[in-house]
């Protein structure tokens, strides 16, 4: 996760395909109920920041990071959809014990991280929880929810490394067949 980029242009080519990334993701049902809003405009980059509290990020020591970045991606779902579809005769609403659109929507944000590393890139990620207001600042129809915005754009050299929190061994996270059991790891590397 990137959070400082040059103010570079994005080559559209590269920007489409991010965009369409997000939807090539597994659709629960094929509710098709993913969309994506992409926003590239200064003005309008700079009024998402603000409601992202960049003023604050910047208050408190640390450079802008929405508003530099050269385009923001929204997920976007809409669970009526999925609502819709799992009223059909083929399906079943027992199948909505779990939120899909949800599911769907994290699987788009994955593809369109890697497809922005993919294209030479870096990209961050901002939860709508974050950003009060985002849903009406891109006009969304009722109902429609925003995951966030994915900052999209050239790293910048002085952006800092990720931090790293160590993470628990393999072999404590893989498991084969039943919960406790060791997953045989193959060293991975030459």
């Amino acid at each position: 996760m990137v959070r400082r980029y040059l103010p570079d242009p994005i080559d559209p080519t590269a920007l489409a395909r991010i965009a369409r990334a997000a939807l090539q993701g597994p659709r629960a049902g094929q509710a098709e109920g993913i969309s994506v809003v992409v926003v590239t405009d200064p003005d309008r980059r700079a009024a998402l920041a603000r409601i992202g509290g960049e003023d604050e990020w910047v208050a408190r020591g640390h450079p802008p990071w929405l508003s530099p970045a050269p385009a923001h991606l929204v997920i976007c779902v809409d669970p009526a959809a999925y609502r819709r579809r799992y009223a059909e005769p083929d399906k079943g609403p027992a199948a909505l014990a779990a939120p899909w659109w949800w599911v769907d929507g994290g699987a788009a944000l994955a593809l369109v991280l890697l497809t922005a590393v993919d294209e030479g890139l870096a990209a961050g990620f901002l939860g709508a929880h974050s950003l009060p207001g985002l849903a009406k600042a891109l006009g969304l129809p009722e109902g429609v929810l925003p995951l966030g915005v994915i900052t999209v754009g050239h790293p910048h050299p002085e952006a800092a490394p990720p931090r790293h929190r160590d993470r628990p061994p393999e072999t404590e996270l893989l498991h084969d067949g039943a919960w406790g059991r060791p997953f045989p790891v193959v060293p991975s590397g030459p």
